[in-house]
Protein backbone atom coordinates (compact mmCIF):
# COMPACT_ATOMS: atom_id res chain seq x y z
CA UNK A 1 0.00 0.00 0.00
CA UNK A 2 1.68 3.76 -0.88
CA UNK A 3 0.45 6.89 0.96
CA UNK A 4 -1.00 8.92 -1.73
CA UNK A 5 -1.78 12.64 -0.49
CA UNK A 6 -3.08 14.41 2.09
CA UNK A 7 -6.73 16.68 1.31
CA UNK A 8 -7.10 19.90 3.07
CA UNK A 9 -10.37 21.75 2.68
CA UNK A 10 -9.92 25.50 3.04
CA UNK A 11 -11.42 28.43 3.48
CA UNK A 12 -9.79 30.78 1.13
CA UNK A 13 -8.75 28.38 -2.35
CA UNK A 14 -6.39 31.70 -3.54
CA UNK A 15 -4.62 32.40 -0.83
CA UNK A 16 -3.78 28.21 0.22
CA UNK A 17 -3.47 27.63 -3.45
CA UNK A 18 -0.80 30.80 -3.34
CA UNK A 19 0.54 29.33 -0.04
CA UNK A 20 1.36 25.86 -0.88
CA UNK A 21 2.38 26.82 -4.44
CA UNK A 22 4.98 29.95 -3.88
CA UNK A 23 5.79 29.14 -0.41
CA UNK A 24 5.41 25.50 -0.30
CA UNK A 25 7.12 25.37 -3.38
CA UNK A 26 4.85 22.08 -4.57
CA UNK A 27 3.76 22.00 -8.02
CA UNK A 28 0.31 22.64 -9.88
CA UNK A 29 -0.78 19.35 -10.82
CA UNK A 30 -4.82 19.96 -11.39
CA UNK A 31 -6.90 22.33 -11.10
CA UNK A 32 -10.96 22.13 -11.19
CA UNK A 33 -14.00 24.06 -10.71
CA UNK A 34 -16.73 22.24 -9.68
CA UNK A 35 -19.35 24.86 -10.47
CA UNK A 36 -21.23 26.18 -7.52
CA UNK A 37 -19.72 23.17 -5.58
CA UNK A 38 -16.02 24.45 -5.23
CA UNK A 39 -12.97 24.19 -6.76
CA UNK A 40 -10.50 21.80 -5.66
CA UNK A 41 -6.54 21.44 -6.93
CA UNK A 42 -3.97 18.82 -6.64
CA UNK A 43 -0.15 19.87 -5.73
CA UNK A 44 3.32 18.02 -5.52
CA UNK A 45 4.93 15.00 -7.18
CA UNK A 46 6.01 11.86 -6.05
CA UNK A 47 4.98 10.95 -2.74
CA UNK A 48 4.84 14.44 -1.67
CA UNK A 49 1.08 15.64 -2.55
CA UNK A 50 -1.57 17.74 -1.11
CA UNK A 51 -4.92 17.95 -2.61
CA UNK A 52 -7.11 21.21 -1.36
CA UNK A 53 -10.94 21.77 -1.67
CA UNK A 54 -13.11 24.71 -0.96
CA UNK A 55 -16.93 24.18 -0.64
CA UNK A 56 -18.96 27.65 -0.04
CA UNK A 57 -19.92 27.45 3.33
CA UNK A 58 -17.99 24.33 4.54
CA UNK A 59 -17.67 24.50 8.36
CA UNK A 60 -15.65 21.37 8.53
CA UNK A 61 -11.69 23.40 8.32
CA UNK A 62 -8.90 22.01 10.19
CA UNK A 63 -7.37 24.22 12.45
CA UNK A 64 -3.86 23.97 14.67
CA UNK A 65 -5.33 19.80 15.79
CA UNK A 66 -2.80 18.81 12.50
CA UNK A 67 0.52 19.44 11.63
CA UNK A 68 1.73 18.63 7.99
CA UNK A 69 5.53 18.29 7.43
CA UNK A 70 7.97 19.36 5.20
CA UNK A 71 11.96 18.69 4.54
CA UNK A 72 13.81 21.75 3.41
CA UNK A 73 17.63 21.44 3.02
CA UNK A 74 18.54 24.51 4.92
CA UNK A 75 16.44 25.86 7.37
CA UNK A 76 17.94 29.32 7.53
CA UNK A 77 17.63 29.65 4.00
CA UNK A 78 13.56 28.81 4.57
CA UNK A 79 13.78 31.46 7.42
CA UNK A 80 14.93 34.09 5.44
CA UNK A 81 12.45 33.21 2.39
CA UNK A 82 9.74 33.34 4.37
CA UNK A 83 10.92 36.56 6.67
CA UNK A 84 11.26 37.88 2.46
CA UNK A 85 7.70 36.36 2.09
CA UNK A 86 6.20 38.17 5.48
CA UNK A 87 5.16 35.24 6.24
CA UNK A 88 5.68 34.65 10.54
CA UNK A 89 7.41 32.09 12.25
CA UNK A 90 5.03 30.85 15.43
CA UNK A 91 6.88 28.36 16.76
CA UNK A 92 11.09 28.10 16.76
CA UNK A 93 13.93 27.34 15.38
CA UNK A 94 13.55 24.03 17.52
CA UNK A 95 16.44 21.82 17.66
CA UNK A 96 14.96 18.56 19.71
CA UNK A 97 17.80 16.32 19.05
CA UNK A 98 20.66 16.71 17.17
CA UNK A 99 19.70 15.45 14.05
CA UNK A 100 16.74 17.16 13.14
CA UNK A 101 15.76 21.44 13.48
CA UNK A 102 12.47 23.04 12.81
CA UNK A 103 10.29 25.91 12.41
CA UNK A 104 6.44 25.99 12.30
CA UNK A 105 4.34 28.64 10.10
CA UNK A 106 0.44 28.84 10.21
CA UNK A 107 -1.26 28.27 6.42
CA UNK A 108 -3.70 30.76 5.28
CA UNK A 109 -6.60 28.54 7.08
CA UNK A 110 -4.18 27.97 10.25
CA UNK A 111 -3.60 24.71 9.74
CA UNK A 112 0.35 24.19 11.39
CA UNK A 113 2.96 23.68 8.76
CA UNK A 114 6.46 22.55 9.92
CA UNK A 115 10.08 23.02 7.91
CA UNK A 116 12.49 20.72 8.72
CA UNK A 117 16.25 20.14 8.42
CA UNK A 118 17.77 17.03 8.76
CA UNK A 119 21.29 17.59 10.38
Amino acid sequence: MDFRWTTLRVKDYEKSLEFYRDIVQLPVKTEFTMGENGRFAFLGEGETQIELIHRPNDEKIFGDAITIGFRVDSLDDMIEFLKEKNIEIVGGPVQPTEDIRFIYVLDPNGLKVQFSESL
